[in-house]
């Protein structure tokens, strides 16, 4: 029986429900009410240094000035802190120590997250791999350097061409990694920038419909539109993106995922990579629930508490399976129903008397 206490459920059974693949199946789940709301705490905005690289002809300038702008606005919308790197004339053109004063001015320790968004062209020798600047090329190694201080939420969006070197030198905990490309060795222009720039704040992309784009919904509708945009035109795909979420370097392409979910690994007992990037947001867009910014930390660490549980599946006898899984979701719950809604947003309430039962 799932008993249903009122709209704060609604909206954690339906986030629960895509967690879980769609559907509750539990012999006895109840959603408790706390005694009353927390003290409210102030939301950590997201920072992001947006840098755009130097464009090389026109045509790609144009290009990599729309991202930029994309990226721009959609920072605005989600209200959070944005600067923006190599776009003005009058500026000095060495950017590589205008990025690097930069990242030396920011926090290290903070529970805001960092994203660092790579707009450009990239390079790979055999052996290093850069990021074309005004000025003198960052390198991969430069950049490990350069972040190595940095004990933060972080992501980093490297759309270049052969930036997968990047990949394998910034992985690390707490960090979410993507690349445009699986190699080096995939020089030709990307088109995947262009692609992420977009799918970061469209509507379509929010794929678990919960009123949010996370960086892995961006990752992997991004990833669609460039393999279609290669069938389309009847060109051999010459980028293949990459996620790295769990520090291990390896990387998970698009296409190995099912849904939200990978079914896919680089390597055998490799951890799954996705579940964190799925709660990377560059706003705070709650549908109904307008949670703080403890409880997102908390319902954050449960669901990834019940996506780790769900790989267990199989492993576990299923009472136990269920158990488990079951005193997570009521802590879960706890955290929704913890919170007021705003009624403006919050579905019509239930007919207790017709609650769902299973």
């Amino acid at each position: 029986m799932i008993a249903f206490c009122g709209t704060k459920s609604y909206i954690f059974l339906a986030r629960t429900a895509f967690l879980l693949g769609g559907y509750l199946c539990f012999s006895t789940l109840t959603l408790l009410s706390s005694s009353g709301p927390p003290e409210p705490m102030a939301e950590l905005p997201t920072r992001v240094l947006i840098v755009v690289g130097a464009p090389g002809e026109v045509e790609f300038g144009t290009n990599f000035t729309r991202q930029a702008t994309l990226w721009q606005k959609a920072c605005q919308q989600a209200q959070c802190s944005a600067t923006t790197i190599g776009l003005t004339d009058s500026a000095p053109t060495n950017d590589y120590e205008l990025l690097k004063q930069t990242l030396d001015a920011e926090p290290k320790e903070s529970a805001a997250a960092l994203w660092l968004v790579l707009i450009g062209h990239g390079t790979f020798d055999g052996k290093e791999a850069r990021f074309n600047l005004r000025g003198p090329d960052v390198s991969a190694a430069d950049l490990a350097a350069w972040l190595r201080p940095f004990h933060r939420p972080m992501a980093v969006i490297d759309s270049s061409s052969s930036s997968a070197p990047f990949l394998n030198k910034l992985s690390g905990t707490n960090r979410v990694i993507i690349t445009a490309t699986r190699s080096g060795n995939e020089q030709n222009f990307a088109r995947f920038g262009q692609y992420f720039a977009e799918a970061i704040c469209d509507a379509e992309a929010d794929l678990d419909k919960d009123g949010e784009v996370s960086l892995l919904e961006a990752f992997l509708m991004s990833a669609r539109r460039v393999a279609e945009f290669y069938k389309i035109e009847g060109r051999l795909a010459t980028e293949h993106a990459l996620l790295d979420d769990n520090g291990d370097g390896l990387g998970t392409q698009a296409d190995w995922f099912q849904g939200l979910r990978a079914v896919k690994k680089p390597q055998e007992h490799a951890a799954a990579d996705g579940l964190l990037a799925q709660q990377f947001h560059l706003g705070v867009r709650d549908t109904g629930a307008k949670l703080s910014g403890e409880q997102r930390r908390q319902r954050d660490v449960l669901e990834r508490s019940v996506l780790l549980h769900r790989e267990k599946k199989n492993q576990m006898a299923e009472d136990q399976y269920y158990r488990e899984l079951e005193k997570l979701l009521l802590e879960l719950g706890r955290v929704y129903d913890s919170n007021p809604i705003n009624p403006a947003t919050a579905p019509l309430e239930p007919d207790k008397e017709h609650a769902h039962q299973h």
